[in-house]
């Protein structure tokens, strides 16, 4: 919609600070009714320590701009007094866009504002130029947002293994897919129209278990996601660490004692090459477990009963418990995640990685909350993300 010119002059200069703290208190607010909604104001002013008249305000604005409405049932507090109107999320009139590139293939998917999966769909891109992986992708959303005439598109979340800078929107490197320097976000905006926001998909995933996972009210997490890619991410007093140019979180090329698988660094034993399913999809084939390249036939045939195949799982299972016990040794979080197959799927598997982790830790250590659906929580947690920490900003009729 068009902008009218601010009158001039008519009010001080916010500072940075208070610019900072409006948005603060602006997430807290709509992380509470997210968390515990529907939810009384008095209570959003209970958890968060904010007055009830900025409480007030915050869900005025947030009521105009469809982020939630007042809840249909009135409550009372402990029986007496005036009965309350709680708030609620709206989760009826957004949506998220959210697209993750995985080895073999793209995942695209619609999220609501609860990080619920409406919608998704697979597209395999083999060794495509980026250019065209991102183009099938935006053509991908277009669609899913033609089925689901009634919403709205706050924006579009990317996520992907390897280098991902979240600054600039670019892939700095992702060597499986021989990925380059790839202006995704610059890219995927010319193609749709909506805001992108770009980031790691280990980090992704580490902000959708703080909001809509188990790892809410954690202070500290540590994610470990081993799938064709190995990497990992740590979240402390909810900030997730990314480093100079986003580069926290490389683990790929640590050293695995006794490992032998070789890598394309040119060196044997490194983490990635040791752990990808890549590398447990070739195994399975040896063995003559499966004859394909997808570790979903590796689950099913132990799911089934084969011995060697739940060998293989478990012994996977196992390296990356040793994996996760170096790095907890070395981060010491409150709670670990971990997305990887074997984990998410089988009992024995995570009672495998557990042991490795060790008796004091185990408890500690957890799946991922969203095993059948991992990639498209990814994508679009990244705008997510970006909507809880800065809503009024994130919503297209506050810009």
């Amino acid at each position: 919609m068009p902008r009218t010119a601010a009158p001039l002059l008519t009010s001080p200069i916010p500072r940075v600070a208070d610019s900072d703290r409006r948005r603060t208190s602006a997430s807290v607010v709509l992380r509470s009714v997210l968390e515990h909604g529907p939810v009384a104001r008095s209570t959003i002013a209970r958890l968060t320590g904010l007055s009830p008249a900025s409480v007030t305000d915050y869900c005025a604005r947030f009521a105009e701009l469809g982020l939630i409405r007042e809840s249909a049932v009135l409550r009372r507090s402990k029986g007496v007094g005036r009965p309350h109107l709680p708030v609620d999320l709206d989760d009826s009139r957004f949506v998220v866009g959210g697209v993750h590139v995985a080895v073999p293939y793209t995942t695209v998917a619609l999220l609501d504002l609860r990080g619920r999966v409406l919608a998704r769909s697979e597209v395999k891109h083999g060794r495509a130029e980026p250019a065209q992986v991102l183009a099938r992708a935006a053509d991908t959303l277009a669609a899913l947002l033609a089925g689901a005439p009634g919403s709205r598109a706050l924006g579009v979340g990317f996520a992907a293994g390897g280098w991902v800078d979240r600054e600039s929107g670019t892939v700095m490197e992702h060597p499986l897919l021989g990925w380059r320097e790839v202006p995704v976000r610059e890219v995927l905006a010319a193609r749709t129209g909506l805001p992108v926001h770009v980031d790691g998909h280990a980090r992704a995933l580490v902000n959708a278990e703080r909001l809509f996972g188990r790892a809410r009210g954690s202070r500290s997490v540590l994610h470990l996601f081993a799938g064709h890619v190995v990497d990992a991410a740590f979240a402390t007093h909810d900030e997730v660490h990314h480093g100079p140019r986003s580069q926290a979180g490389s683990i790929a090329h640590l050293p695995v004692p006794g490992g032998t698988e070789p890598c394309d660094c040119g060196r044997v034993g490194c983490l990635q090459a040791e752990l990808s399913e890549g590398t447990l999809c070739r195994r399975a084939r040896a063995a003559g477990v499966i004859d394909g390249v997808n570790p979903m036939q590796v689950v099913d045939a132990a799911a089934a009963g084969d011995p060697v195949a739940v060998r293989l799982l478990r012994e996977r299972s196992r390296r990356v418990g040793r994996a996760v016990g170096l790095l907890i040794d070395v981060l010491n979080p409150e709670q670990v995640v971990v997305t990887e197959i074997g984990v998410m799927h089988r009992a024995d598997c995570l009672a495998a990685l557990r042991e490795e982790v060790g008796a004091d830790r185990a408890a500690t250590v957890s799946p991922i909350g969203f095993p059948d659906s991992v990639l498209a929580v990814a994508g679009g947690a990244v705008a997510l993300d970006v909507l809880y920490r800065d809503p009024l900003a994130a919503s297209p009729d506050a810009i």
